[in-house]
């Protein structure tokens, strides 16, 4: 199999919200360094230039208006290889916990609502705050710390006592490995990469607030899942219509799959979740019953 079957087949599976993210990433960062190398071999460098300008967040804000999707593409966008190594590593291990926890659109909330509200507060920043406001004019920002970040503090958040074991140093909490990075980034917001630690920040805090919003039954993702499931349904093939027979005074006859029944859905509720979710808190995922183990994964599939 090629590696453009190989990307297909990971776009085609239900389910596979991590992987995704990191394929768009990777496709994305391999996709300009091609395009750059060709230009400046080609001398046409200030295209690539041009090219960059549409996919960064530009903090001034004329710039921003008439780009305001990169709002959207600046977290998908990557230069250095350290920076998305990186970036993508950390969405792997935490976001394998908020998918394993959560399930696949927690975690594509998080992602998403971290980089627009890193951005916001960005743009927020080097608008109005004026240690920023002499650099607005000249500051574009890319990557996906923010969004990434929002996953490895919301993981925190959920699962505090949760341990990574780290070489060299052996098992360590997450909350404080989550903890580390958001200091790192605070006291980078007055450094060469202000921008970038600003929007960080803005990630970090997303994180928290959606996780606690979440175990009090307000999912904030609901209106980013809203919006995509209306741009899915415009591309999606309408079903053909099935034509039932009625026999005279009988019931109409419906094909059943499986001999399935249409019962309850049996789907916990609200408070039954927050329930679990603060027996891992504190116990860890390993103290759940089996029947606690299933309830977690059906809500996982509620929305």
């Amino acid at each position: 199999m090629s590696i453009i079957e190989d990307i297909k087949y990971a776009f085609r599976q239900p389910n596979n919200t991590l992987k995704q993210l990191i394929l768009i990433n990777i496709i994305v960062f391999v996709a300009l360094i091609l395009t750059r190398t060709i230009l400046y071999l080609t001398g046409a460098s200030g295209i690539y230039a041009l090219i960059m300008q549409y996919m960064a967040l530009n903090s001034y804000p004329t710039t921003f208006i008439t780009r305001p999707w990169t709002l959207i593409t600046y977290f998908f966008t990557h230069e250095g290889f350290l920076h998305i190594i990186f970036n993508m590593l950390n969405l792997y291990w935490f976001g394998q916990l908020v998918r394993e926890y959560l399930g696949e659109k927690k975690l594509l909330s998080l992602y998403i609502l971290g980089g627009i509200t890193g951005g916001v507060l960005y743009l927020l920043s080097y608008n109005f705050i004026p240690y920023f406001a002499d650099r607005a004019a000249f500051s574009m920002m890319i990557g996906a710390s923010a969004s990434v970040l929002a996953i490895v503090v919301g993981a925190a958040t959920l699962l505090p006592n949760f341990a990574f074991n780290l070489i060299l140093i052996g098992p360590i909490r997450i909350k404080y490995i989550a903890a580390f990075l958001v200091l790192l980034s605070i006291s980078g917001a007055v450094g060469d990469n202000a921008g970038g630690n600003i929007a960080h920040i803005g990630g970090a805090v997303l994180g928290w607030v959606y996780i606690k919003q979440l175990q009090r039954g307000t999912d904030l993702g609901r209106p980013i899942h809203a919006i995509l499931d209306f741009f899915t349904n415009l591309f999606k093939r309408r079903p053909h219509l099935k034509v039932t027979h009625r026999r005279p005074g009988g019931a109409p006859s419906m094909p059943r799959a499986n001999g399935a029944s249409n019962g309850a859905s049996g789907k916990p509720d609200q408070s039954e979740i927050d329930r679990i979710l603060d027996k891992i808190s504190s116990s860890g995922y390993e103290s759940l019953s089996k029947e606690e183990k299933q309830k977690l994964f059906q809500a996982s599939q509620k929305d």
